[in-house]
């Protein structure tokens, strides 16, 4: 007998999405376009550290995607504090592990599932290499993990 798999989105709700100064876009729109494909609606906060990147998102988003699909919330840590009260069905983090600390304290009140990408540092050794090209090469190649990640 043959079967057959299928994949079916089902909306949450309404999901935030905070994201972190270091690496503005990547973990914005990366959990955004998944919760929009889903069906759901998406409320983002850029960090406040990075304030041309948080004002290049919301003029692009406001501009581009639909009002009602999708806001952009731009502020410091109060602004983050007051959406945090709010009840999410998904909340998407990126940051250090401190305010991850903070957004899943505040989730536990709702039993809210959370996705946590805390920060660390990863530092990269060279050691033993031959020749100023070998250290050009693996220049470029940490530099490159280093801002795709």
């Amino acid at each position: 007998m043959l079967s057959s798999a299928e994949i079916v989105p089902e909306p949450l709700g309404l999901v935030l999405i905070i994201s972190s100064w270091n690496f503005p876009f990547g973990p914005s729109l990366e959990p955004m376009i998944g919760a929009l494909a889903a069906g759901n609606t998406v409320v983002l906060k850029p960090s406040d550290l990075a304030p041309a990147s948080a004002s290049l998102l919301a003029t692009a988003i406001s501009t581009y995607l639909d009002n009602k699909a999708v806001k952009v919330i731009q502020g410091g840590p109060s602004v983050g504090e007051q959406l945090l009260q709010q009840r999410w069905y998904k909340i998407f983090f990126t940051g250090s592990a401190h305010v991850g600390r903070i957004v899943m304290s505040a989730a536990v009140k709702h039993l809210t599932p959370v996705t946590l990408e805390l920060g660390g540092k990863c530092p990269a050794v060279l050691d033993s290499l031959s020749s100023s090209w070998d250290i050009k090469v693996a220049v470029k190649r940490i530099v490159y993990g280093k801002l795709k990640s």
